[in-house]
């Protein structure tokens, strides 16, 4: 079920979708982004802002070291320009991760403290599944708040577009 070529998939799918939201962010009016808005992360660029953090440390999971994490986002967000740049690294990582990976590797399953203290022990896959299921969670936050503006949609970034756009040479 959490075999490697998936793996490769969904960081590749990943990484695709927040390059789009992204994108659309950027197309925005300058002032839509950090707006404020009645949602849980104050803002678009503050909402992408907790999705980095998680990936930030769901990659110290994948890595099996600590992340030193102790919130699940920030009191405040960097520029959009410069959470584009960090949000597109950390994506790369994780594809370049993907690719180092095997059908064995994961299936490994290790113990994984939560910010909360709760405790789970996982597999490389399930963490990966979360991961991107985290993911899409909160860009529909995002897309929330882009109707917010009139006459403005959230991009389009499902599975089939992305399988229709992308290459599938994994």
């Amino acid at each position: 079920m959490y075999d490697a070529k998936a793996a490769r998939m969904l960081t590749r799918y990943n990484a695709w979708s927040n390059k789009i939201w992204y994108a659309a962010l950027a197309a925005l009016p300058e002032i839509e982004p950090t707006r404020s808005r009645p949602s849980l992360f104050k803002n678009m660029v503050h909402t992408m802002n907790h999705i980095y953090i998680i990936d930030l440390i769901w990659q110290a999971h994948l890595e099996g070291r600590d992340h030193g994490l102790a919130a699940r986002n920030t009191p405040d967000h960097p520029s959009l320009s410069e959470l584009t740049l960090k949000h597109h690294e950390l994506n790369t990582w994780f594809v370049y991760w993907s690719d180092q990976q095997t059908d064995d590797s994961m299936a490994d399953r290790r113990p994984v403290v939560l910010i909360g203290g709760n405790r789970v022990i996982m597999s490389k896959g399930e963490m990966l599944l979360h991961l991107y299921q985290h993911t899409g969670y909160h860009r529909g936050f995002v897309g929330d708040m882009f109707y917010q503006i009139p006459d403005l949609r959230p991009p389009v970034t499902d599975l089939p577009v992305f399988l229709r756009e992308v290459p599938q040479n994994y």
